[in-house]
């Protein structure tokens, strides 16, 4: 597995494709959520994603900086492909944009929206609950917080 790190403007058309193609398959056919995945958003990111040998893209994370989601720095769009889960690629994934923020960024604080089924795996990773359960798209979240230096 081959982990790349780029800023919007650094994707490849190629990459960009693959990633928004991953993505649909998760987010709008798996979970069954019609929602507008394309959010403005993706051009202010840092796109951390995983590919396999063929080069496909198996697992992926967008960081975000303060001001676009959340007052602090964010991660989202967290996805390990079907075929690719139990793995550990979740949690590597998660643990790369983490990394990248606290480390390359030099971020304190991030804050996520976690889908509410994936608190415990969040918590696992130091993440604190900082909301109560809301509805984001159809679908059940709450709002998570990770300090640097904190697990």
């Amino acid at each position: 597995m081959k982990i790349k790190i780029k800023k919007f403007q650094e994707l490849t058309g190629t990459e960009l494709y693959k990633i928004l193609k991953v993505r649909a398959e998760v987010f709008v056919v798996e979970q069954e959520c019609a929602f507008n995945d394309v959010d403005g958003k993706d051009y202010h990111c840092t796109h951390i994603f995983m590919e396999d040998e063929n080069e496909e893209v198996v697992a992926y994370i967008r960081a975000l900086p303060p001001g676009i989601s959340y007052e602090n720095s964010s991660l989202g769009r967290v996805l390990v492909k079907k075929e690719y889960r139990e793995k550990g690629l979740a949690r590597q994934i998660v643990q790369e944009g983490i990394n990248y923020l606290f480390n390359s960024e030099n971020r304190k604080e991030i804050t996520i929206g976690a889908q509410h089924y994936l608190e415990n795996f969040y918590k696992s990773l130091g993440f604190k609950k900082i909301s109560e359960v809301y509805l984001d798209d159809g679908i059940p979240h709450v709002d998570m917080t990770l300090k640097f230096g904190r697990k």
